[in-house]
C-alpha cells in the first residue's frame, strides 16, 4: 500500500481497550481487518493518482477504491463508512462478513462440501484443507467462510454470517449465530452470537458469549458467560478510561476484553464488561464493569509484570508461537502508564 498511508487520529481513544495493542486499522470487523482489505481491494483495482492519506477508521469497498482511481478523493473518503466507536465493530460485523465474502471468493471455487453436513444456502465457502464433517451450516442470511486448513468438528451449528480463520477451530456441538466472525487459530465452544473475536483466542466450552469484542491471545474458561443485555431492557453503558466518560452501548452489549486477558472458569461477566489487556478475571459473583490493563482477580491487586509476561510466553507457546521483545516493550509501557511508573 505504498500509495496509501492510514492515518490514527484523536479517535483512537474511542476504541479502548482495542486500541491500546494496535492501530484501528488493525481492527478486525468483518472476516478480515480494515488493513487486510484495503490490501486487497488496491491490489485487485486500478493504482491510486498519487500518496493519499485516509483516516485508519475507514471501511474501504470496492466503490471507495474506484472513486479515489477516478474521482476526488478528498470528497470519496469524507462521505466513506468509518468505525466510530467500539459498539460499531459488532453493528458492521455482519455486512462486512458479506462484503469480505465477496472479496475473498470472488472468481474462486470452494473446496468440495462433503455431503455428511446438513447444508442450507449457497454462499459457502472452505479453504484449501479446510475439515467440515456432520455439521449444519445454514448460509440463508448470511455467508459461511471456512479459512485455510479450520476444523468444524462434528454436530456444529453454525448460523451465517459467520467466518472463522486460518487453522480456527469450532468444538463438538457448538451453536453459532450470526453475524459471528473469528479470525486466526481461534478456538470456538459453546454458545456464541454476534461477536468478534480478533484471533489467537479461545472461547472453546460450554457458556455464552453474546454481543462481544475479544481481543488477541484471550482465553475464556471452561463455562464463562457475559450477560449481554441489563434486567431492566435500559441502555448499556461501556466505561471508557481513556476519556473518563461512559459510551453508548445500545440496548446489547456484552463483553470487550483486551488483548491477553484471561477469565477462570465459570466466571460470569456483567453486561457491558470492559477489561483492559493482560487481566487474569476471577472472583465470586458478577464480574465489574470495568477492569483495568493488568489486574489480578475481582477487587483487583496488580498483576505482577514479569510474571504476566511469562504467562503470556506460555499460552502462545501452545500455539507455536513466541512472545517478541516488541511486544514486551509495548506490553510494559502499558503498564507503566496504568500505575503511573516512571
Amino acid at each position: 500500500m505504498k500509495a496509501l498511508s492510514l492515518v490514527t487520529g484523536p479517535f483512537g481513544n474511542d476504541f479502548f481497550p482495542f486500541s491500546l495493542t494496535r492501530s484501528i486499522a488493525d481492527i478486525r470487523c468483518g472476516i478480515l481487518t480494515l488493513r487486510e482489505k484495503w490490501h486487497l481491494y488496491l491490489k485487485y483495482h486500478p493504482p491510486l493518482p498519487g500518496p493519499i492519506s485516509a483516516d485508519a477508521n475507514i471501511i474501504p469497498s470496492r466503490e471507495l477504491v474506484q472513486s479515489l482511481s477516478s474521482g476526488n478523493p478528498e470528497d470519496s473518503l469524507r462521505q466513506a463508512t468509518r468505525l466510530l466507536q467500539l459498539t460499531d465493530i459488532l453493528r458492521l460485523n455482519g455486512t462486512e462478513i458479506k462484503n469480505d465474502f465477496k472479496l475473498l471468493t470472488e472468481g474462486r471455487r470452494s473446496e468440495p462440501v462433503s455431503s455428511t453436513n446438513k447444508i442450507t444456502g449457497t454462499d459457502i465457502f472452505l479453504e484449501p484443507g479446510a475439515r467440515v464433517e456432520h455439521c449444519y451450516l445454514n448460509a440463508s442470511e448470511g455467508p459461511v467462510y471456512i479459512g485455510k486448513d479450520a476444523l468444524l468438528m462434528e454436530g456444529s451449528l453454525i448460523r451465517g454470517p459467520f467466518a472463522i480463520g486460518e487453522k480456527g477451530v469450532v468444538k463438538m456441538g457448538a451453536k453459532i449465530y450470526g453475524a459471528t466472525s473469528a479470525g486466526p487459530q481461534t478456538v470456538l465452544g459453546g454458545e456464541i452470537k454476534n461477536s468478534v473475536i480478533f484471533g489467537f483466542s479461545n472461547k472453546a466450552h460450554d457458556g455464552y458469549l453474546g454481543d462481544s469484542v475479544i481481543g488477541e491471545w484471550c482465553n475464556l474458561g471452561a463455562g464463562s458467560s457475559g450477560s449481554n443485555i441489563k434486567n431492566s431492557g435500559g441502555l448499556v453503558k461501556l466505561w471508557n478510561p481513556l476519556k473518563k466518560t461512559y459510551q453508548d452501548g445500545g440496548s446489547k452489549c456484552g463483553l470487550m476484553m483486551g488483548d491477553y486477558s484471561r477469565s477462570a472458569i465459570n466466571t460470569s461477566f456483567n453486561t457491558g464488561t470492559v477489561t483492559g489487556v493482560c487481566c487474569h478475571v476471577f472472583g465470586n459473583g458478577l464480574t465489574p464493569a470495568y477492569l483495568p490493563s493488568f489486574s489480578w482477580g475481582f477487587h483487583p491487586t496488580v498483576y505482577d509484570f514479569d510474571k504476566a509476561m511469562e504467562h503470556i510466553r506460555i499460552w502462545k507457546k501452545l500455539k507455536g508461537m513466541e512472545l517478541y521483545p516488541e511486544e514486551i516493550k509495548q506490553l510494559k509501557t502499558i503498564f507503566d502508564q496504568q500505575y503511573q511508573l516512571k
